[in-house]
């Protein structure tokens, strides 16, 4: 990492989610890194408090990074990993 200031967005349980969330924050732009207790990456545990992976982003994308995952809990990404848009959801209604 470099001298920038990094802050935890997310934590979520299990690598396999939290590289479907950076690839999904890293395509939109948002640089990610993932961090997670050596002992738990090390034997692939994904429960408990060795399995949470903590999702990083510089501290100048933390609003726009949230706003993502937010976005993408609620459904509003396609099946391509593109934003749905306010204005084309009324439409498909």
């Amino acid at each position: 990492m470099t001298d920038e200031n990094w802050e935890i967005i997310d934590e979520v349980y299990g690598e396999l989610q939290a590289e479907m969330l950076r690839g999904l924050l890293e395509a939109q732009g948002i640089q990610v890194v993932l961090n997670q207790e050596g002992a738990g990456r090390a034997y692939g545990i994904n429960v408990g408090p060795l399995g949470m992976v903590q999702i990083m982003v510089p501290s100048h994308a933390a609003i726009e990074g949230r706003k993502v995952l937010e976005d993408y809990k609620e459904g509003k990404f396609t099946e391509s990993g593109d934003l749905v848009e306010d204005d084309q959801e009324s439409e498909e209604d």
